[in-house]
């Protein structure tokens, strides 16, 4: 086998596994929306029941809900810190939704 052929190999099967990367980005950021549309909906229930957004104990059951049951090969604390973001966002998803609400609620 020549050098070319290892490097078109190489350069063809990191496009496979890159295709495969794209898909799964797409179903995470389809994934991430449903969870969104959910977020929403719950902060709706918060603001009607004038209950806080920020809720620690929830979030605790969350990271111990995905840290048991991840089976690797990314660790707990890797798991964790990207969904530390992801419930940040979510906080400040309800967060806008909940003045975009107060807002629209005030000009009617």
């Amino acid at each position: 086998m020549s050098p070319d052929t290892n490097h078109t190999d190489a350069v063809e099967a990191l496009s496979r596994c890159r295709d495969r990367i794209d898909e799964i980005d797409r179903r995470l950021v389809e994934l991430l929306n449903e969870r969104t549309t959910i977020v929403e909906e719950i902060g709706r229930v918060k603001k009607e029941a004038k209950l806080a957004i920020y809720e620690p104990k929830r979030e605790s059951q969350v990271f111990d809900n995905i840290t048991s049951h991840n089976a690797g090969p990314l660790s707990g604390d890797g798991v964790k810190r990207i969904f530390e973001r992801i419930i940040d966002e979510m906080r400040r998803v309800q967060k806008d939704r909940m003045v975009e609400t107060a807002t629209t609620e005030t000009k009617d």
